[in-house]
């Protein structure tokens, strides 16, 4: 093994995974903590999907720590630690803390702080990161239920959760290329910054980036920031070149859609399945609490529904209707009882025949993910930017895609199966 990623969302490691893959690294990605003894997939880059993005810091620090472990034992020679590209956190963390136990772990004086990804929209110019054109706390992120953004400058978020400084590889110093970056990143070294946030507004900034990080032992940053790392090691002598697949064998079957995102482009996606004419019913997460829908009902609902189209199952609605159920239900309740349903029907979809699977938004990716006992995925081709088919490899005889709520063009639901052969 070459690179090993720890991931903080069962999304982002298929974001990750794909670019990986696409640029000639053999990827699996595995899900959960590996168990202590087992061996991980010989591959050139694995990646540990982890559920750790909303857990209690503890638990995000502990299993992202066991992650690391098991790809250092498998021979990683160096590590990513992935999360959003919108830096998804709250003030405690995770990812300030999880960074430091890493670093710790590894013996790392730096690690570049680094969520641009160019092709969603997302970049940093100056220490601020961007959602297309608006700092990302005038985004729709700024009402994430669960990780509200309300800052934009990553050098604030970053040294609030990891209680440091942190440093600044300005866009100019990006621009004037690898060896201006790293004679920056050496400065800030010796001054003793261990975090520094680096400017990224084009994939060519990102390809930079990455060569001038070669060395570093630990990353951290969104998926992006893994477009430069084969090349590295194809510089090394350690990589041949190789093609990334474009289409995915996918065993016959039915096809579903369940989508648990409440993000903007998960909404628009939404409504342009259902101007197509996709069957569709919605999943209410206080039907569901005083047990008016349940995980068998809505499981029957999609196997009745006509078999030349996917059905969506979807719990995703507008901020301000996901407040009022949070208010009414409480706020982990409301997720929680949402993930637990799309986990137990993704299982009885699976018995019934569906073996096409799409799902949408992280936390309901994670939860379909492990109601179906996956433990390991192979990546297939990109569907959208940050977004592969994958094939499971140790479970059920079927293919996935697992979209992070924020990606994706609106056609997405209805282009994906194009793929798939």
């Amino acid at each position: 093994m070459l690179l090993g990623v720890i991931a903080d969302d069962m999304t982002g490691a298929t974001d990750v995974a794909l670019m990986l893959n696409r640029a000639g690294m053999r990827t699996v990605q595995v899900i959960g903590v590996p168990p202590v003894g087992s061996a991980l997939p010989e591959a050139d880059a694995v990646v540990v999907a982890l559920k750790s993005r909303t857990n209690p810091v503890a638990e995000a620090v502990a299993d992202s720590l066991a992650a690391c472990e098991a790809l250092l034992k498998a021979g990683a020679r160096q590590i990513l630690f992935k999360y959003c590209s919108t830096f998804d956190s709250t003030a405690e963390g995770n990812i300030g803390p999880v960074a430091n136990a890493l670093a710790e772990r590894l013996g790392a004086r730096q690690a570049i702080v680094c969520p641009a990804f160019p092709a969603n929209g997302r970049s940093i110019y100056q220490g601020y990161l961007f959602v297309g054109a608006v700092p990302l706390h005038e985004s729709s992120m700024k009402d994430h239920p669960l990780t509200p953004m309300r800052d934009s400058n990553l050098m604030r978020l970053m040294a609030a959760q990891a209680k440091t400084d942190v440093g600044l590889v300005d866009y100019a110093a990006v621009l004037s290329g690898p060896a201006a970056v790293k004679a920056r990143l050496a400065k800030l070294q010796a001054e003793g910054v261990r975090y520094v946030v680096t400017d990224a507004v084009t994939n060519e900034d990102l390809m930079t980036l990455g060569a001038a990080v070669s060395e570093h032992v630990l990353l951290t940053g969104g998926s992006g920031i893994a477009m430069g790392l084969p090349q590295n090691f194809r510089k090394a002598g350690l990589l041949p070149e190789r093609p990334g697949p474009k289409e995915l064998a996918a065993p016959a079957g039915r096809a579903g859609i369940i989508s648990g995102s409440c993000s903007t482009a998960t909404r628009g996606q939404i409504a342009a399945a259902l101007a197509a004419g996709l069957p569709a019913l919605k999943v209410d997460p206080l039907a569901l609490a005083d047990g008016s829908q349940d995980a068998a009902g809505l499981a029957a609902w999609a196997l009745s529904q006509p078999a030349d189209k996917p059905f969506l199952l979807y719990s995703s609605d507008d901020p301000a209707e996901v407040a009022s159920v949070q208010q009414r239900l409480g706020r982990e309740k409301a997720g929680a009882i949402v993930e637990d349903a799309f986990a137990e029907v993704a299982r009885r979809l699976s018995e019934g025949g569906v073996t096409r699977l799409l799902v949408a938004g992280g936390e309901t990716s994670g939860a379909t993910v492990l109601g179906l006992g996956i433990r390991t995925l192979e990546i297939g081709p990109e569907i959208d930017p940050g977004v592969p088919w994958t094939r499971v490899v140790d479970g059920p005889e079927m293919v996935v895609a697992l979209k992070s709520g924020n990606f994706g063009t609106p056609d997405f639901f209805l282009k994906a199966w194009k793929l798939l052969r």
